[in-house]
């Protein structure tokens, strides 16, 4: 049977696109002062001179991405934040958003001015302009954002840095965004779920933040070998940082290291789910993995919030060390939607 692409997924799909684009002589392509770097990063760098151009592009469907929970106005924001988010992974700030809008012929105008008041809003809290974009029909909401930023060229924060012996490290809670979406599509379940938890891990769910202060400083360190954004995952991003190096590097995450907030373990309990599954394999915490010097990690951790989970090896796998000593090698996996019962 001919495979479809469904049968490898977004991370197949982009593969299979770089191993065709790397064909091409790309020594070759060169505008006046202008050159290209990065075909594997979170985001494209063109040079500038002593500064890199940073260029990034995702697109959101309302069936996958946007929730009934989620309003016009939240739906506005995550376009711009899931954008940023790839900037911040790379140390980059932030300056305009471009954003193209496939609208369904019924949607009320109502609804999409409070979706601009969201990606205005949010464009604001970002330090940069919403600088254009394009519209037309489509049979669901569908928004492309094309973002832009700037990083100093020896400050740019890239995949493919880490070596054994480095620290790894992630910028806050994992599996919030998870059990936030747990408690919307089941609400049921959660009614004497205590209202402080409850409001803080929707909230992560519903208008999520990228962590651009922490990725610009990050950046200015000169600490950090490697870094990514946590959209697919954790264990979806550490695959990525260990094809990306040049070293044979493998990753061993501690389970008691991981940051699990006591919301998301009230979530999973009452859902009779592994809080840990939520941080390892869910989705949209949109927090910093990145690898640092160990010798400077300490420093760093002082003056920026971070949360040591693992150590980066030589093993080229994926390895996990649990509360009880035993370690298991784990095998990456597509990103896992949570679903409506």
């Amino acid at each position: 049977m001919p495979r479809k692409v469904s049968d490898i997924g977004e991370k197949g799909l982009i593969k299979r696109i770089l191993g065709k684009t790397r064909k091409s002589d790309f020594n070759s392509i060169f505008l006046d002062n202008f050159s290209f770097k990065s075909l594997s990063d979170d985001a494209a760098l063109i040079s500038l001179g002593e500064q890199y151009l940073v260029v990034t592009s995702d697109m959101l469907l309302k069936s996958t991405h946007f929730p009934d929970e989620m309003s016009n106005d939240q739906i506005g924001k995550k376009v711009v934040t899931v954008n940023v988010s790839d900037l911040a992974a790379m140390g980059a700030k932030p300056i305009g958003i471009i954003i193209s809008m496939g609208l369904p012929r019924n949607m009320l105008l109502d609804e999409f001015e409070e979706m601009i008041d969201g990606i205005l809003d949010n464009c604001l809290e970002y330090g940069m302009n919403l600088i254009g974009g394009d519209t037309n029909e489509a049979h669901e909401l569908t928004l492309c954002g094309t973002c832009l930023g700037i990083v100093q060229k020896e400050n740019v924060l890239m995949k493919d840095g880490a070596q054994p012996g480095d620290i790894v490290a992630v910028t806050g809670s994992l599996g919030l965004a998870a059990a936030g979406f747990e408690v919307l599509f089941n609400r049921s379940k959660f009614k004497d779920l205590n209202s402080k938890y409850k409001e803080h891990v929707i909230k992560h769910a519903l208008n999520p933040k990228a962590r651009v202060e922490e990725g610009i400083l990050l950046a200015k360190s000169g600490s950090v070998t490697s870094a990514t954004d946590i959209t697919d995952g954790l264990v979806s991003e550490i695959d990525e940082l260990i094809n990306a190096s040049s070293f044979g590097i493998g990753i061993t995450i501690y389970e008691e290291k991981i940051p699990i907030s006591k919301g998301a373990l009230e979530v999973a309990s009452k859902s009779n789910k592994d809080p840990l599954e939520f941080a390892l394999y869910y989705g949209e915490d949109f927090e910093l993995l990145l690898t640092v010097k160990k010798d400077i990690f300490e420093q760093i951790k002082k003056e920026i919030p971070l949360y040591k989970i693992g150590t980066v090896t030589s093993s080229g796998k994926i390895e996990i060390l649990y509360k009880d000593g035993t370690k298991n090698t784990l095998k990456p996996r597509g990103y896992e939607h949570l679903s409506r019962k």
